[in-house]
């Protein structure tokens, strides 16, 4: 049987999908993806180059669900049209339990395509599940595999341990060993891999043994160009804007835009304190910054909790009020209203995010012709790129982003170019017009066969996941010698796929990703910040929330505080160096009481806590569960890292419970090891001669580390 080379087959087997009403948030399967991949088929068949359309999925017969989903064929258009195929039971399933009934799938699947006048020219598989079924097919038909994975599954199995999962849990929830197996072998055998930002293929899918870039294309999808569009002169009547002016003293200046949830990675805090510290922005335009719905703070969850209340305190403390709004609620369909009414009033949009895989609120920006600022991360690049309509901005830098918003605000013919040009390049690269066009540019050499498929050379790793850690604090052992800081970078990199690389230390988020990112160190797997009062996961910093609430145990701030308020030789530090789980003072031995004299203190008054005292001079109160030490322990087990795989390498008494136990651990050399005197005799711990990073190399050398961890 020939095949058709404009005949397409997509492949998504576990969403219900139908040609009308999808059930958008019905449960877990039928989000983002199931609307993606119908919009994608129906667009792709209405090209005068494309003659057939299949979107394979599975056939569901349950009384719980519609008749809808129990139809072998369901027409979408002339062109396009919903298969059916029988796998396993059937009633619904979620997606994570069908993967004993995928070969099920792939003969029924088969008998169907072999009834059909021709075979289609391609096949593409979207999720791993259908990258399991579409390799099978692939291999048996001698058709050419295009692979879109949507979200991977190492990258999730992160968030999931971030949100406080068990590895056993999600393995025997979510079947994660089969479905990350499913996706190394498709990027094995796929002749196209397709992304929607550069980032997916840079730092995502690099993490794959399998990785071949050279086989992976960007190919944004598509915006709505009906829903988000520039002003049509209605705004200013609209219920949102009413909202927003309650909050401001003139509510006709140009209005500075800012979209997101209430988590902490968005950074809303930098983007008031930046608006604060800026008397001539707070002169040329408002704040508004929408921030999800709430009732009230306090119902939300500890995260959004924190970041909520932090905005209304920073608000006051820069006594930014009628200059700032931060409406409570908003409808969905308020959202394009609100980009409208920003880009009517002279504005610019916002993302100042610290990291932002993709960025689909720039693109609605740029569709309703607002210009934008955002931070240099991930999608916004691209973005950036292929709309010239702004500036990309250092999230944790104030005045860079001063002074990209006041270039845009400060100049009328500027910002008009800007918004021009966004709209412009919204229509030539974020429409499903031109995603069909340059995936049917990107297919076609594949389907002709003018493309030849060249794979690197491959091997994949032991285990499944990493098998051990480098642990690190960044001031003594990193900063301080960049030649052998760049042989660490190359190390750590060079070991990514079977070591993770954690970053313990006692400054704040901000201060770390600020100095990780000023020296080029690379992106820890881990970074444990604050003393190990927080702990985020991944690039995309997912913070652990259960180790937030863990370690809320007996710990009351405010207590604390009151209690040392009045002991000389101590001294608060600034308020940046503070968070809700760390009061950190400077401590000066001549004057204050002994660190057992503020021990015996607290837990007169019944505050049980950690102190941990270092570089001579800094005295962090902490709560009792948390450490740096207890946090890599927390790491350890979370991600099934035994403790004796597990380097770490410290330079101070802050580091002293990192350095304990069954860790492997190296002391670097520096003036500061008078402090870790106490560990002198204790084995395993290596006292290094060599300083900064190249006494973490001295370690890796002296435990023979890498091949320890192979055992």
């Amino acid at each position: 049987m020939k095949s058709n080379p404009k005949y397409i087959l997509l492949i998504n087997i576990h969403g219900l999908i139908r040609g009308h009403e999808l059930e958008l948030g019905r449960d877990a399967d039928t989000g983002g993806q199931t609307k993606y991949v119908l919009e994608f088929a129906t667009t792709l068949s209405k090209r005068p180059d494309v003659e057939q359309v299949d979107l394979m999925t599975r056939r569901i017969a349950d009384r719980q669900v519609s008749e809808d989903y129990n139809k072998i064929i369901e027409p979408l258009n002339s062109k396009a049209r919903i298969v059916r195929i029988d796998c396993g039971p059937k009633e619904y399933i979620p997606k994570e339990n069908l993967w004993d009934y995928l070969d099920n799938f792939v003969d029924n699947a088969l008998i169907f395509l072999k009834e059909q006048n021709n075979l289609p020219g391609i096949i593409h598989a979207h999720y791993a599940d259908a990258g399991y079924v579409g390799i099978r097919l692939s291999h048996q038909l001698e058709l050419p595999l295009v692979f879109t994975a949507h979200s991977l599954g190492r990258s999730k199995r992160k968030r999931l341990i971030a949100g406080g999962m068990k590895s056993a849990d999600i393995e025997k929830r979510y079947n994660m060993a089969r479905r990350i197996n499913a996706e190394e072998e498709t990027l094995g055998s796929a002749a196209l891999v397709i992304t929607s930002t550069s980032h997916e293929i840079n730092e995502q899918y690099a993490s794959y043994d399998f990785y071949q870039p050279d086989s992976m294309q960007m190919i944004p999808p598509g915006t709505d160009l009906e829903k988000f569009h520039p002003p049509v002169g209605d705004e200013l009547d609209s219920p949102i804007f009413k909202e927003i002016s309650k909050f401001l003293i003139n509510p006709d200046k140009p209005m500075i835009l800012a979209l997101s949830r209430p988590d902490q990675r968005k950074n809303i805090h930098t983007l008031i304190a930046t608006y604060g510290n800026s008397l001539e922005l707070q002169k040329l335009a408002n704040l508004v910054i929408v921030a999800g719905t709430r009732k009230d703070i306090r119902d939300l969850d500890t995260g959004a909790q924190e970041v909520l209340t932090d905005l209304l305190l920073t608000v006051d403390q820069y006594d930014l009020y009628g200059k700032v709004a931060y409406p409570k609620t908003h409808k969905p369909d308020e959202v394009p209203v609100l980009y409208r009414l920003s880009s009517l009033s002279g504005g610019v949009f916002i993302n100042p995010a610290l990291t932002e895989p993709f960025g689909l609120t720039l693109i609605e920006a740029a569709a309703s012709f607002l210009p934008i600022v955002a931070t240099e991360d991930g999608g916004p690049i691209d973005i950036v790129r292929n709309c010239l309509n702004g500036y990309l901005i250092n999230p944790l830098d104030k005045s860079d982003i001063i002074d990209k918003i006041l270039r845009i605000l400060k100049d009328k013919k500027h910002r008009h170019n800007l918004s021009e040009n966004g709209l412009n390049g919204v229509n030539r690269n974020y429409t499903w017009e031109s995603h069909t066009d340059k995936y049917v540019k990107a297919i076609q050499p594949i389907i002709e066969k003018r493309k030849p498929l060249k794979r690197l050379p491959v091997s994949r790793r032991q285990m499944i996941y990493h098998n051990g850690a480098i642990v690190s604090d960044i001031d003594q052992n990193l900063l301080g010698d960049m030649d052998s800081l760049a042989r660490l970078n190359q190390v750590l990199s060079g070991h990514r796929k079977n070591i993770s690389f954690c970053i313990a230390t006692g400054r704040r988020l901000d201060s770390a990703l600020t100095i990780l990112k000023k020296y080029q160190i690379i992106q820890p797997d881990v970074l444990i910040t604050s003393i190990g009062t927080e702990i985020y996961y991944g690039g995309n910093l997912e913070r652990d929330r259960v180790w937030t609430n863990h370690i809320d145990h007996l710990w009351n701030r405010n207590a604390v505080h009151r209690i040392l308020s009045d002991l000389t030789g101590l001294k608060l530090q600034p308020k940046a160096e503070q968070s809700r789980h760390k009061i950190s003072y400077y401590y000066d031995p001549k004057l204050a009481p002994s660190l057992d004299d503020i021990k015996t203190l607290l837990y007169q008054n019944e505050q049980t806590v950690n102190l941990i005292y270092s570089f001579g001079q800094f005295l962090d109160i902490i709560p009792i569960r948390a450490s740096k030490g207890y946090a890599i322990r927390w790491f350890s087990e979370q991600w099934d890292i035994a403790l004796d795989h597990m380097l770490t390498a410290g330079g101070s008494g802050a580091d002293e419970d990192l350095m304990r136990g069954n860790t492997l651990s190296v002391v670097v050399k520096n003036r500061h090891n008078e402090e870790l005197s106490n560990l002198t005799d204790i084995e395993p711990i290596y006292f290094s001669e060599k300083k900064f990073a190249a006494g973490i190399l001295d370690g890796i050398e002296y435990y023979d580390f890498f091949r320890r961890c192979e055992k």
